[in-house]
C-alpha cells in the first residue's frame, strides 16, 4: 500500500486564506496562471478501436486515446472549448467518453503527470471514503458523530448524524472569518474544527462549512483505527490508479478533508469514472452503488443542488459557498440550476479558480478542467457542460 500524504505547506495557505469563499459553487472558472498565445497542446491524435474493450475502470488498466468522432462528439467544439479554457487560465481539460480520452490539452505550464492543489474538490473524495468506510462496516452516515468524536457527547452537537456533515446541514457554528481565516491558521485544524460550537439544530440551516468537514477526518480515523489518509489511499486512490495524487495533513499530523488533494487531470478523471461506473473498477467494487446513489441526489431540504459533498445539476433552490446562513432561503430563493440546459443528474467535484471534475451518466462522459486559484474564476461548469450540450452527436 502506498501512502499518499503531504504537509501543507504555507504557499496553499496563503492561497487559500480569502479566496475559498468562491470555491465550489456554481461560478467556479479559472485560473491565475499565464495565458499562452499558442494552440493548445492536444495528445489525442490516434485513433484505438473498441470492440472489446469497456474504457479505463472497465477491461482497461489504462486510458486510450480516440478521435472524438470514433465516440460521437465533435472534434471543432471540443477544440473551441479547448481554446477558452487556455484563454482562461486553465492549465489542463480532459474530455472521456465510454472510458476512452476523446481530448486532452495541457497549457499555461500544466503537464500530463503534473500534480496541484484541487482545493474543494478534495470534499467529493472524503465523501466516497465515507461511503467506503460505511461498506466496511466501520461506520454508519446515521450513527451520531458522537459516537467518533468524544468531545459533543453530552452537548447540543450530540444530535449531527455523520450525513448531516456530508450535507452541510449539521448547524456548526460558520463564518467567513472563522471557515476562510482561523481555520487555515490552525496548527491542528482536526481540534479546531472539533472545538467549534453548536449554533443551530442539524437540519435547519444550509452553509458551505469547511469547519464542520474537517471533523470528517476524526470521524474517519476514529471508526476505521487507521489515519484517513491512509485508508483513503489504500481503499480508493491505490485501487483506482491515482498514482500521481496524495492528500495533504496540517502540522498536527490530521488529514485534510474540506481542501488539500494534489493531482493530475488523468488521476481526477479516474475518479470521475469511479463514480460513472458507480462505485466499480476492473470488476472490483471501491465503493458501493448504494453509496453513490445516495450521494448523488440531493440529500436535504434547503440546497437542491448538493449531495454529499457532491454538486448537483438539480433544478430548483441553489444554495452556494457564499450564500447566507438563512433558515429561510428555500422559501426566498427561486427555481435555478447551475448548468442551465444540461441533464440534471450531471454533477461535479468542484474546486477552487475552476478545478472541475464533471460526470454525465446519460452521455457517458467524464470532463476534467484543472487550474490555479483565482478570484475571479472565468471557466467552469457552464463551459464544461458544453460537452454535452454542444458537442455530442448523437
Amino acid at each position: 500500500m502506498a501512502l499518499k500524504i503531504a504537509k501543507s505547506g504555507p504557499a496553499v495557505v496563503a492561497v487559500a486564506v480569502g479566496l475559498l469563499l468562491s470555491a465550489c459553487s456554481g461560478s467556479d472558472g479559472g485560473a491565475e496562471a499565464t495565458s499562452s498565445s499558442t494552440k493548445p497542446a492536444s495528445v489525442t491524435t490516434a485513433a484505438v478501436p473498441q470492440a472489446d474493450s469497456g474504457g479505463i475502470g472497465g477491461d482497461d488498466t489504462d486510458w486510450k486515446t480516440v478521435e472524438p468522432a470514433s465516440v460521437d462528439l465533435d472534434a471543432g467544439v471540443l477544440d473551441d472549448l479547448a481554446d477558452t479554457a487556455r484563454d482562461n487560465e486553465s492549465t489542463c481539460l480532459l474530455v472521456a467518453r465510454h472510458g476512452r480520452i476523446a481530448g486532452e490539452w495541457y497549457f499555461n505550464g500544466g503537464a500530463r503527470d503534473k500534480a496541484q492543489e484541487v482545493f474543494s474538490a478534495t470534499k467529493s473524495f472524503a465523501s466516497v471514503i465515507v461511503g467506503i468506510a460505511q461498506d466496511e462496516g466501520d461506520l454508519d452516515i446515521d450513527d451520531s458523530a458522537s459516537k467518533y468524536i468524544g468531545e459533543w457527547k453530552g452537548t447540543p452537537a450530540e444530535r449531527v448524524t455523520v450525513e448531516d456533515i456530508l450535507s452541510n446541514d449539521s448547524g456548526r457554528a460558520w463564518s467567513v472569518g472563522q471557515d476562510y481565516s482561523a481555520l487555515l491558521r490552525q496548527r491542528d485544524k482536526t481540534q479546531f474544527a472539533i472545538d467549534v460550537p453548536q449554533e443551530h439544530e442539524p437540519g435547519e440551516v444550509w452553509a458551505y462549512n469547511n469547519t464542520a468537514i474537517q471533523t470528517l477526518d476524526r470521524i474517519v480515523q476514529e471508526a476505521t483505527g487507521t489515519p484517513t489518509g491512509e485508508f483513503g489511499a489504500e481503499h480508493l486512490l491505490d485501487p483506482i490508479g491515482m498514482n500521481h495524487s496524495r492528500f495533504s495533513t496540517d502540522a498536527a499530523g490530521n488529514t485534510l478533508t474540506f481542501m488539500g488533494l494534489r493531482s493530475t487531470c488523468r488521476d481526477m478523471a479516474r475518479f470521475g469514472q469511479l463514480l460513472l461506473r458507480h462505485g466499480k473498477w476492473n470488476g472490483r467494487q471501491v465503493v458501493s452503488k448504494a453509496y453513490l446513489a445516495e450521494a448523488t441526489k440531493t440529500s436535504q431540504d434547503l440546497n437542491d443542488g448538493y449531495g454529499y459533498l457532491i454538486w448537483l445539476n438539480r433544478k430548483g433552490t441553489l444554495a452556494s459557498a457564499t450564500s447566507p446562513v438563512d433558515a429561510k432561503v428555500k422559501a426566498e430563493q427561486s427555481d435555478a440550476q447551475m448548468a442551465p440546459g444540461a441533464p440534471q443528474d450531471m454533477f461535479w467535484a468542484l474546486g477552487l479558480g475552476g478545478q472541475v471534475v464533471q460526470v454525465d451518466p446519460g452521455s457517458d462522459t467524464v470532463v476534467v478542467r484543472l487550474g490555479s486559484a483565482s478570484l475571479n474564476p472565468t471557466f467552469g461548469v457552464t463551459d464544461t457542460a458544453k460537452v454535452v450540450t454542444e458537442a455530442l452527436k448523437d
